[in-house]
């Protein structure tokens, strides 16, 4: 049960309604701060459609921090978006498998993105031997956009997490599709 009240266009300012274009939980709870939900958005577009990272290996990366973070909103919403930008559900099983340390049928560089969103969310920064695996494979933009994507859904799930995000019912079936393992496992 989510911590504050869940907005809608009509509790709202005119010149903020239109933060509430996409109609989820999360921006109805961001938008009791109209301007920090504009800055949160923007980086959020730009992550999604103006990073040079692969769309989908930004998405297995964030849905890696999800996954590891046992949160049931960034890890539904994400499969959801992982879909649209190319992830399919082998990419999702074998991220599952490459975290429990299963063997996996993944290429390279998608393994050493999951690592890399492993060693950031886990150990608050990638490991040099991962840092120089990455580089041997995308240039500095792609990496400073592949750090900022992770470092910014390790904060969005804190987000969710302090303000008790509800996950809405129609992303429940990625959650019954592919459950989060308990905590502590």
């Amino acid at each position: 049960m989510a911590r504050l009240p869940y907005l809608s266009q009509s509790d709202l300012a005119p010149e903020h309604k239109d933060l509430l274009k996409r109609d989820i939980t999360l921006h109805r709870q961001l938008v009791h701060s109209p301007n920090g939900f504009r800055a949160f958005h923007a980086l959020s577009e730009f992550i999604r459609y103006g990073s040079k990272v692969d769309p989908r290996l930004r998405e297995l990366a964030v849905l890696q921090v999800g996954y590891l973070t046992r949160s049931p909103y960034e890890w539904s919403h994400h499969i959801k978006l992982g879909y649209d930008f190319g992830v399919s559900d082998e990419d999702i099983r074998a991220l599952i498998d490459d975290t429990e340390g299963r063997p996996t049928k993944l290429d390279s560089l998608t393994r050493k993105v999951l690592k890399a969103a492993r060693e950031m969310t886990s150990d608050m920064k990638i490991s040099d031997a991962t840092f120089a695996a990455l580089r041997e494979e995308l240039d500095n933009e792609r990496v400073v956009d592949l750090v900022i994507a992770i470092g910014f859904y390790n904060a969005v799930v804190r987000v969710l997490a302090t303000l008790e995000i509800d996950v809405e019912p129609n992303y429940q079936q990625y959650l019954d599709r592919y459950p989060l393992p308990p905590d502590g496992s």
